[in-house]
C-alpha cells in the first residue's frame, strides 16, 4: 500500500443546526470529539453536511470553523463542489485562502456533461488554484459518472490527487490503482464497503458513520490501514448495522437523530431533508446500543 497525501478515516461532518442558523457551538464540539477519538482528517459542507441547502456565507463559515478548530492537528478537505465551473473554482480558491488542506469537488450535478466536460471542468480548477483537489464520484445523487479512463487523465495534473468514489464497485479502485499511479488518492464514500476497496488498495473512507461512533470507526480504520484484516472484519460485523440504519432514511436525517440521542447537537435537518422516521429511528436506536454508543 502507498503512502499517500491523506489516508484513514475522514468524517463526512454534519453541519448542525439551532434556529434554522448554523450552530457553531455544537459544530466545534463535534470537531472536537472527532479529533479526540483519532480520526485521520475532517471533511465539512459535504453532501452529510447539507451544503446543498447553505448559503454561500454559510458554507464558508463552516469551512473557516473546521480550520480553525482542526488547528493543524489533523487535515481538512473542503468540500468545494457546484454544477458551475466558475463558483466551484470560487469555493476551492476560498477553502485555500483560509488553510483548508485540500478541496473535494463533486462531479457536476444536473447538468450531465460528458467525460470531455468532465475532463475540462477539473482541468481549470486545477488551473485556477494550487490545492489539491479530490474528484468526488457520487452517481446516484449526480447522474454522471466520471470514468476510469477520465481519471487516469485528470491524475496527471498536478492539483487532482485523488478520488472519493461512491459508486461501490471495487473493482474501480484496482482499476485506478494501475492507471492513475502509486500517488493517487483513493478513499472510499461508501462505509459498508470500504473494508473491501481499501483490500483493493483505498487508502480510507469519507465516513458518514464516523460522525456517530467515531472511536470504532477510526479503529477499523487503523486495522485496515496496518494489514489486520481479522481485526478489521470484526470492526467491519460490528459496524454494519449503524452504517446501514444511518440511510434508513434521507440522509443526514438518521445521522443527526442519532448525535440528537447522545447530546451532541439538534436533529433538526433543512427542507426537504425531513426528521428521519419512527422506523428509521428504532433501526439507529438498535444500532446505537449494538455499537455501545447509546
Amino acid at each position: 500500500m502507498s503512502d499517500p497525501l491523506f489516508r484513514g478515516v475522514f468524517p463526512a461532518l454534519v453541519t448542525p443546526f439551532r434556529d434554522d442558523a448554523v450552530d457553531e457551538d455544537a459544530f466545534v464540539r463535534l470537531v472536537e470529539r472527532q479529533i479526540e477519538a483519532g480520526v485521520h482528517g475532517l471533511v465539512p459542507v459535504g453532501t452529510t453536511g447539507e451544503t446543498a441547502t447553505l448559503s454561500h456565507d454559510e458554507h464558508r463559515r463552516v469551512v473557516e470553523l473546521a480550520v480553525q478548530t482542526a488547528a493543524g492537528r489533523v487535515p481538512v478537505i473542503a468540500g468545494a463542489g457546484s454544477n458551475s465551473t466558475a463558483e466551484a473554482i470560487e469555493l476551492v480558491r476560498h477553502a485555500k485562502q483560509i488553510g483548508a488542506d485540500a478541496a473535494l469537488v463533486v462531479t457536476p450535478y444536473y447538468n450531465r456533461p460528458s467525460q470531455e466536460g468532465l475532463y475540462a471542468h477539473y482541468a481549470a480548477i486545477n488551473e485556477a488554484v494550487q490545492l489539491p483537489v479530490l474528484v468526488y464520484n457520487v452517481p446516484a445523487r449526480t447522474s454522471v459518472d466520471i470514468s476510469d479512463a477520465t481519471l487516469a487523465r485528470l491524475s496527471r495534473l498536478p492539483n487532482i490527487v485523488g478520488v472519493k468514489d461512491a459508486t461501490g464497485d471495487l473493482v474501480r479502485a484496482t482499476q485506478q490503482r494501475i492507471t492513475c499511479g502509486s500517488d493517487w488518492v483513493m478513499l472510499s464514500g461508501d462505509d459498508p464497503t470500504a473494508l473491501g476497496y481499501m483490500a483493493h488498495g483505498g487508502h480510507g473512507c469519507i465516513s458518514v458513520s464516523a460522525n456517530v461512533a467515531p472511536v470504532q470507526v477510526a479503529a477499523f480504520h487503523e486495522a485496515a490501514l496496518s494489514g489486520d484484516w481479522e481485526t478489521a472484519r470484526r470492526w467491519q460485523d460490528g459496524l454494519l448495522h449503524l452504517h446501514r440504519a444511518l440511510f434508513t432514511d434521507a440522509s443526514p436525517a438518521p445521522t443527526k437523530y442519532a448525535l440528537s440521542k447522545l447530546g451532541l447537537c439538534e436533529e433538526t435537518a433543512r427542507l426537504p431533508i425531513t426528521p428521519a422516521s419512527e422506523a428509521s429511528r428504532r433501526e439507529v436506536d438498535a444500532a446505537l446500543a449494538e455499537v455501545g454508543v447509546a
